[in-house]
């Protein structure tokens, strides 16, 4: 079971926390949540929480574990009440106090809104109007950090991946495993950037299913049942990774398997396995740090693309929301609104440098894709593209993986 991370920056040691496991749960509140999970059957309704996806459900039977370890590490839990009696306000607000010291702001927030519903899920007879005005509280006390310093425009992404690709081909002295791992992760790095799919239908790959070769192209395919916004989710991908995808396929993919893996899976650890898709999102965020110097996660890849289509295509509003498979495009407009003030930004500047060298042909830009003006366009958080520079360097720490 994975631990809760500790707040960034915090002078104190995150106390050892888990989630409590559901078979550990007091008998009451693990025979409610059973019940509250039951999916219906033909004409027989399923229980309070059987419309929610797998996911979800799984979201919140993790933040009741973890309300319930904290209770279990202050020898406050009793296995014998009844259901959601655990939820009171003298065992709550030491939570939240502790919560306080080990997670951001918006986590705290989002453990007691969560722990709200599956209380109201469990136990739908009690009290919790004093958890929702604590949970309203904790809304007004959120301070989202800004996540504009991880912003690299799309193709830059995309390059940098195709970059270590070619490096990991053309270095000498590595082993065949060490420059299989450095393809494969170059190619997540690319493709995630190209098609800003969800974690965890990019964990899900797999061949001739979700990821399949038609005509010459290969494309992404994705059932209504697959996606998070329950509509089919298909996207051709660009030729020249296309061709990257062939390789690995063929020459990367089988030593990754040791030539006896028999799964589907697209992606594959050095055991032949298909990798978990919490270590993908791990393997991203490193790949992104070398090959860019900035820990890009996987959902900061879809924030990348929003911004790309915005800058690139200001004038097509609904791309954004068409790129990231969103319902309604107001999910996008941050992005769009901030791609506005960098545009002014880009303008102004523009303005200043045809100012001092009378033409913006004598502005050196080093842009490495487009060859546009200014080199911090393509950063919007303000960082260099000379971060590229650090693709020489990044093989050896390649190497560990």
């Amino acid at each position: 079971m994975r631990t809760e991370r500790p707040k960034t920056g915090s002078a104190e040691s995150a106390p050892s926390v888990r989630a409590l496991p559901v078979a550990l749960w007091p008998s009451a509140d693990k025979a409610a949540w059973k019940a509250a999970c039951r999916p219906g059957v033909r004409l027989k309704r399923g229980g309070a929480a059987s419309h929610m996806r797998p996911v979800t459900q799984e979201i919140l039977t993790k933040r009741y574990g973890y309300f319930l370890d904290f209770l279990a590490r202050s020898k406050q839990l009793d296995l014998g009440g009844d259901a959601g009696a655990q939820v009171t306000w003298d065992n709550v607000d030491p939570y939240v106090e502790e919560l306080k010291q080990r997670v951001s702001s918006v986590t705290v927030y989002g453990s007691i809104q969560k722990l709200r519903r599956i209380t109201q899920l469990i136990a739908p007879d009690r009290d919790v109007v004093w958890l929702m005005e604590i949970e309203r509280d904790l809304f007004s006390e959120m301070r989202p950090k800004s996540k504009w310093d991880l912003v690299v425009l799309t193709e830059i992404i995309i390059e940098a991946g195709l970059t270590l690709i070619v490096d990991a081909e053309t270095a000498k002295k590595l082993t065949k495993l060490t420059r299989a791992r450095m393809v494969r992760n170059g190619l997540m790095q690319t493709l995630l950037a190209a098609c800003p799919m969800r974690r965890k239908n990019f964990a899900a790959l797999e061949i001739g299913r979700s990821i399949v070769k038609l005509d010459g192209t290969w494309w992404i395919l994705f059932t209504a049942a697959e996606t998070k916004e329950k509509r089919a989710d298909e996207r051709p991908i660009e030729d020249y990774i296309g061709k990257a995808i062939d390789k690995y396929l063929q020459t990367y993919r089988p030593i990754l398997g040791r030539g006896k893996s028999a799964t589907n899976a697209f992606w594959l650890a050095e055991t032949g396995e298909a990798i978990a898709e919490s270590y993908i999102g791990e393997l991203i965020t490193e790949t992104a740090c070398l090959t860019l110097g900035i820990p890009i996660n996987p959902h900061m890849f879809r924030t990348a693309a929003a911004t790309t289509s915005a800058i690139h295509a200001g004038d097509m509003p609904h791309l954004g929301s068409a790129i990231l498979h969103h319902t309604h495009p107001s999910v996008t407009l941050e992005n769009y609104n901030r791609a506005s003030s960098i545009g002014a930004g880009r303008a102004l500047s523009l303005m200043k440098l045809m100012a001092i060298f009378g033409s913006p042909n004598g502005v050196h830009t080093g842009a490495p894709c487009t060859g546009r003006f200014l080199p911090n366009c393509f950063f919007p958080g303000g960082l260099r593209q000379d971060a590229l520079s650090g693709l020489r360097g990044c093989r050896s720490a390649m190497v560990r993986r």
